[in-house]
């Protein structure tokens, strides 16, 4: 069976926007990298749902997170996907991994997470510094909650600092930025069929 990863795009446009999103763009060629690999992905975009406030599973009447929250245990990858925002991952995102906290106390009968044998990349996108601190939480808060990490698992682009050029309106994806996507794609899709195959061992294992 093909490898499944759902995408999480935390651009702040929902997809009725009318500017395009360079989140979007990112995950596009991430998405055409691991179809390569032979995994399907599924993209989200996080602003079209009412993903309420909260650190549990379900906040209750009109809250999105449930369904997305068994897309993403359906899958074998999650791709989490952000634009830079005051030097910071966008508030969507930093929402939908504070809903992942709930992982923490949801564990099976040998005290897995209900998120082990899944594997998390990144990407970034953003018109100042801030890629690398911005992976950089996202991996830690990815493992807490029981994500795998692989190799070289961050695709990113961020332009001049204070400058007016997104990654969407690039005529041509630079070569260093379609090099780390297929890196993050080999390496993710590598790592999720490994733990699809042999799980984590569970307490005394």
């Amino acid at each position: 069976m093909p490898l499944k990863a759902l995408a999480l795009n935390a651009t702040l446009k929902n997809s009725d926007a009318k500017d395009p999103s360079s989140t979007e763009r990112m995950v596009t060629l991430i998405d055409k990298a691991m179809s390569e690999y032979g995994v399907v992905t599924e993209v989200l975009r996080l602003a079209d749902f009412n993903v309420k406030p909260g650190v549990t599973s379900d906040e209750g009447a009109g809250d999105d997170w449930p369904d997305i929250r068994a897309k993403l245990l359906e899958a074998d990858i999650l791709l989490m996907a952000t634009p830079i925002w005051l030097g910071q991952p966008s508030s969507v995102c930093k929402r939908a991994l504070e809903r992942m906290d709930a992982f923490l106390d949801e564990t099976d009968d040998e005290g897995r997470m209900v998120s082990y044998g899944r594997v998390a990349a990144v990407a970034v996108v953003g018109n100042e510094d801030g890629a690398h601190h911005i992976s950089a939480e996202l991996y830690q808060a990815l493992n807490d909650v029981g994500f795998t990490i692989p190799a070289n698992a961050v695709a990113y682009w961020v332009g001049e600092a204070m400058g007016s050029t997104n990654f969407v309106d690039l005529d041509k994806v630079p070569k260093v930025v379609t090099k780390a996507v297929d890196m993050l794609a080999r390496n993710t899709a590598h790592l999720a069929g490994l733990l699809k195959a042999k799980q984590y061992p569970g307490e005394g294992g």
